[in-house]
């Protein structure tokens, strides 16, 4: 069982273990420094209107990743960043499911996008399993979206 929830500043040597130089290979951007990390910890959670949302992904009381949902862009998308040793569990797609049942129901988001390194299939799969749909490639990257179910009987 997973649950999401805001970060706090005494995640970040969780954070130091989650953005290796493995994780972030293929996230265009270079693994977490302590500093980083100690900032990113503590300024997670804004008060007043949100336009990104950065959630700690934990599993029996052990911060396993990061997912977060950036509403600062013409269509509103997913990302997420596990630690190697999480890998291949459901962690992640788990994870992305419940950011979806914020984006579509508390949010009420008309769509999400994701996308993912073409090297990186694993990634790929989770978009896949979670509920997106391939739009094609962009920018070198491929390219996911997803729109709220459709209520029944309508």
């Amino acid at each position: 069982m997973i649950e999401l929830r805001e970060l706090v500043p005494g995640d970040a040597d969780a954070l130091l273990r989650i953005y290796t130089v493995e994780a972030t290979k293929y996230l265009g951007r270079a693994p977490m420094d302590a500093a980083e990390a100690r900032f990113y910890a503590r300024t997670s959670a804004v008060a007043g209107p949100r336009t990104l949302y950065t959630l700690g992904l934990v599993a029996a009381d052990d911060l396993l990743g990061v997912v977060k949902l950036d509403l600062d862009r013409p269509v509103a998308a997913v990302s997420y960043v596990l630690r190697p040793d999480a890998w291949g569990r459901g962690y992640a797609t788990e994870g992305v499911r419940r950011l979806l049942a914020l984006a579509f129901g508390h949010l009420g988001l008309p769509e999400v996008g994701a996308r993912h390194h073409p090297d990186n299939p694993a990634s790929g799969r989770v978009l896949v399993k979670a509920g997106f749909t391939p739009t094609g490639e962009h920018a070198g990257f491929r390219s996911y979206a997803m729109r709220p179910p459709s209520p029944r009987g309508w």
